[in-house]
């Protein structure tokens, strides 16, 4: 048993008073990243270098004693803070090269707030700063937690309202089952194990193209910006939304069935951008969410005490025959099966390529040179805070 930072997720259901309040806050943090981003693209413009968080959190302090800004009073200052910090770790990502320059929020979007404290989740309800009487949620799952320590307001593109509650749990971590596997991640089938288990691959994107597409085609026809457009924009979101929700519940399921059943797996670090470079590949690849899966993979070893080894991307497992180390040069990704001149083994593909990772994962372990994932670089999925991403990671706090 040990103490862990979990997030529990939770519909809300706000009445039309909360609603309008609410739409002040997305507006709000939205208006204040907007515009510090748009004034560190000025500085930087005019005189090579802008100012940093702690400049700008004085500078948006200036700001709401304006009479033309009076109106940003009405929000927790603490959350227009934390969009500040929001943009200095676009920033930060972007100089580290881990993500693109630091783009505009858009309304269309959704949007999301950060409340670090005040906040508290009692009979069915939760309460923040600002919204009184608390705004009701729907606990489909107990919350287990004891203090607060921070929540996430969220919209989607369909207008649905989420709350993401970080909490500290008592957390008891699976058994060990000693058992060591090696992972190939493909399209036909999603995760092919050393042991020739298969679980099929995700083609949610194909199953509902046609239906989406339709709600597009429709879409495009709509004045823009009228109410019978704005009706259809949140019918193609809702597709969009069920799409998204099929393929990570998919995910969930898989990389929850893995960790349950080994306490060593080995996978392949893979390019997954430079593989999507692929035109006639990459909606398939895209489909796959292979950096998504590995992110679930990592943070859920991480809290359960187990490990996830990478190898190297240009290991040649699916050219080497697994049985005697034969390369076979010159292989295509249409040969399923091959047979190796060496010794005369009939090797199916995947399965060849998985035992071949699980070898290459142990030799490195026993030399000292793997790569553990710690889940320290794990990033968040997209749409989802850092504050999510901080819980994912699954802090040991004692």
């Amino acid at each position: 048993m040990k103490v862990i930072l979990k997030t529990y997720k939770y519909r809300m259901y706000p009445n039309k008073e909360q609603e309008q309040m609410l739409a002040r806050y997305f507006g709000s943090v939205r208006f204040v990243y907007n515009h510090f981003l748009a004034e560190r693209k000025q500085q930087y413009t005019e005189n090579g270098k802008s100012d940093n968080y702690y400049t700008q959190a004085s500078t948006l302090t200036k700001l709401k004693k304006q009479e033309e800004y009076l109106w940003l009073k009405e929000i927790n200052s603490q959350t227009l803070q934390f969009a500040l910090r929001n943009l200095e770790t676009a920033y930060t990502n972007f100089f580290r090269g881990n993500a693109r320059f630091p783009r505009f929020k858009a309304k269309k979007n959704g949007g999301s707030f950060h409340i670090p404290q005040h906040c508290s989740v009692e009979n069915g309800r939760i309460y923040i700063p600002k919204f009184k009487g608390g705004i009701k949620i729907v606990e489909h799952r107990p919350f287990k937690g004891g203090d607060v320590r921070n929540m996430t307001i969220s919209v989607t593109p369909s207008g649905k309202y989420y709350v993401s509650i970080l909490t500290q749990v008592s957390y008891e971590t699976l058994q060990k089952t000693n058992a060591k596997v090696g992972i190939d991640l493909g399209l036909k089938d999603l995760v092919i194990t050393s042991d020739g288990k298969k679980y099929s691959s995700n083609k949610f994107i194909k199953h509902y193209s046609k239906k989406l597409a339709k709600a597009q085609k429709h879409l495009s026809r709509k004045q823009k910006g009228s109410n019978s457009w704005n009706r259809q924009r949140i019918k193609v979101a809702r597709i969009q939304e069920k799409i998204h929700n099929c393929r990570f519940d998919k995910l969930h399921k898989i990389s929850t069935d893995l960790i349950r059943n080994y306490d060593v797996i080995c996978c392949e670090d893979l390019n997954v951008k430079g593989m999507q470079r692929n035109h006639r590949l990459a909606q398939a690849i895209s489909d796959a969410s292979w950096g998504a899966f590995l992110s679930m993979l990592t943070y859920k070893a991480v809290m359960n005490e187990k490990q996830v080894v990478k190898i190297g991307r240009y290991y040649p497992s699916s050219k080497t025959c697994h049985c005697c180390g034969w390369i076979k040069e010159g292989l295509q990704l249409k040969d399923r099966e091959w047979t190796c001149p060496s010794c005369g083994e009939v090797l199916d593909r995947d399965i060849n390529a998985a035992m071949n990772i699980l070898s290459e994962g142990l030799r490195n372990i026993s030399a000292g040179t793997v790569d553990y994932t710690d889940g320290a670089d794990i990033r968040p999925f997209q749409g989802q805070s850092a504050m999510k991403s901080e819980a994912h990671k699954s802090l040991v706090c004692g």
